[in-house]
């Protein structure tokens, strides 16, 4: 089984990040060698929307880009949520019949992986009928995936000590009647994405038997062209943020 190659972004805007994830899906399913690959990064202020983006009209998109995010309709599964600094997001993209997965194993791995992080943490997390992993009646971590033609991108975006302000404006996920939550609101104290980044790959390399994971930081790189050169070990040409 091919082993994950991980790299850690550092914050950058939602729209490069989707743009280089269409990029590396292209790669993923031109290549029959490309190595499946796991992106961390953080967003600036976000909200997002998934393929029911038709439920958010125009007079939302204004009203939540007033507050200074922006906003992006995607071609993920889900409804609307929200990405921001302190917020670990980790885009898998890679073939899943690579590791002999379907969509719904995928998903239950990715919801096994967070539930095993926050025990390191000695915090009960647990799965409900909504996609994603909860704490009591609150969202820890969302989740919402594609997988076009069998190559995964998007993925799941972690509560580390986010702003949860931000949560405020919206329904999160369209799920009326839950909250949100992260790390740092339930052991009220700061738990930073840098301090949750090397526990989460120690678990995400246990769930999906893959051995000890380290990433590289190419959060110097301001281009592109430059994140795709690295992370697939190609030269990409004419690709800019």
């Amino acid at each position: 089984m091919a082993q994950f190659r991980c790299f850690y972004l550092g914050k950058i805007r939602y729209a490069n990040a989707l743009k280089l994830q269409q990029n590396l899906t292209q790669w993923q399913l031109k290549s029959p060698n490309a190595n499946p690959i796991l992106l961390m990064l953080q967003h600036d202020p976000v909200y997002t929307v998934g393929l029911r983006s038709s439920e958010y009209d125009e007079n939302d998109e204004s009203r939540l880009s007033a507050l200074g995010a922006d906003f992006v309709r995607t071609n993920r599964g889900g409804l609307i949520t929200f990405h921001g600094p302190g917020q670990l997001v980790v885009y898998p993209i890679f073939k899943l019949a690579d590791f002999k997965l379907g969509i719904r194993k995928y998903v239950c791995q990715l919801e096994a992986t967070i539930i095993a992080l926050c025990e390191r943490y000695e915090l009960e997390a647990m799965r409900s009928p909504h996609t994603g992993v909860w704490i009591g009646n609150n969202k820890v971590c969302a989740m919402g995936i594609n997988a076009r033609r069998g190559v995964t991108s998007h993925g799941l975006a972690l509560n580390c000590n986010t702003d949860l302000e931000w949560f405020n404006r919206i329904v999160p996920c369209g799920i009326h009647g839950k909250g949100v939550t992260s790390l740092s609101h339930e052991l009220s104290r700061d738990i930073t994405v840098e301090h949750v980044l090397p526990h989460f790959l120690e678990h995400f390399s246990d769930v999906f038997k893959s051995e000890s994971l380290r990433f590289n930081d190419l959060s110097d790189k301001t281009t592109l062209s430059d994140l795709c050169d690295v992370i697939t070990e190609e030269k990409f040409e004419n690709l800019n943020f």
